[in-house]
């Protein structure tokens, strides 16, 4: 609806007021410049002027040069211009020059008053498009890092719960390659928080909305991103091991007792996650750190008593406790409260 309106805009200074004779150019242009963040429609109007201002001098260079003969202008000017419009500084903007010379061959007209009216109408709707998606409700992309954060958070708690579970089943290993599946999914959610802090930053650059209208809480801090980053790190490393023990038929298991307690520890861990995710979908009182700091400690005191299970077991199985235990420890190590 904003291109919508700033194509309109476009069309009625340049169109209705000016009565230019290329008037089409300026909502062609103002169309392409609501983009989304203020920053992206300051570079794409950089872009898109410079490769249409290239092309309309071109082109109409073009029709002088075989005087106004449409079908060699087209040989002189559309190849160039293609090859042109793939050079990376213009990103995707670069095909505006060789549609924008069709324009001016088709015109049939290449004066140098006519060149100077497509390039001011290019400017009238490339300065229109940047003031609508300015001051028209400017996008800023805050919201989406925290709910893409939680919706990871969440993700992790889901998958340490499906693994504890599955621990406590006789045999219960031998499902490990599913767990490992859902584990990597973890690392898509991941990349998707890493896009939303992306848009977040280049949304708020240049960008009056902050001073226009309230955009809600401010996301979580980018120390969140990396800490979550390390965390499904680890539990893709803790299903990886289980997976590989439960296809190495040559590896000893470790024994039932260590695995029920490995499973304690999980479901401990999943228990932090989930309170985590209150933390960032609330307002985060203090009975609810509270609750948190609570749910560390108890898997910190499971997590000794996995280590004494570990020492107590015999050299062969020992050799894959051993990475599981590391990987636990790893585990409660990133979840310890940072705030």
């Amino acid at each position: 609806m904003k291109a919508a309106g700033a194509a309109i805009a476009a069309w009625a200074v340049s169109g209705w007021w000016f009565q230019a004779p290329m008037a089409l150019l300026a909502p062609w242009t103002a169309i392409a410049m609501v983009g989304s963040t203020v920053y992206q429609s300051v570079r794409t109007g950089i872009q898109q002027f410079a490769i249409i201002a290239l092309g309309t001098v071109w082109a109409s260079a073009a029709m002088a040069f075989t005087q106004d003969r449409t079908m060699v202008a087209m040989l002189l000017t559309l190849p160039f211009m293609m090859l042109l419009g793939n050079y990376r500084r213009f990103g995707s903007q670069g095909i505006y020059g060789a549609t924008t010379a069709l324009f001016v061959i088709t015109g049939g007209v290449s004066s140098t008053s006519t060149v100077g009216h497509r390039l001011l109408e290019t400017l009238i709707g490339a300065v229109i498009g940047l003031l609508v998606n300015a001051f028209v409700l400017p996008p800023v992309h805050l919201r989406s890092v925290r709910d893409r954060l939680v919706r990871l958070v969440r993700e992790t708690a889901d998958v340490l719960g499906t693994t504890a579970e599955g621990l406590r089943e006789e045999d219960g290993v031998e499902k490990s390659d599913s767990w490992h599946h859902s584990a990597g999914g973890l690392t898509v959610s991941l990349q998707n928080v890493s896009e939303a802090r992306r848009w977040a930053m280049e949304g708020s650059r240049w960008n009056p909305g902050g001073r226009l209208r309230r955009v809600g809480p401010m996301p979580p801090p980018f120390d969140e991103d990396m800490r979550w980053g390390r965390v499904c790190t680890r539990v893709l490393a803790l299903t990886r091991t289980l997976k590989t023990i439960s296809e190495d038929t040559e590896l000893p298991p470790p024994s039932l007792d260590f695995l029920r307690l490995l499973s304690d520890v999980l479901s401990r861990a999943g228990h932090i996650c989930a309170i985590e995710t209150e933390l960032l979908t609330g307002p985060g009182t203090g009975a609810l750190r509270e609750r948190r700091d609570a749910a560390f400690t108890e898997a910190w005191r499971t997590l000794g008593s996995l280590t004494d299970t570990f020492h107590r077991q015999e050299p062969s199985p020992a050799a894959a406790g051993g990475e599981l235990l590391l990987e636990a420890r790893r585990l409660i190590t990133e979840l310890a409260p940072s705030t």
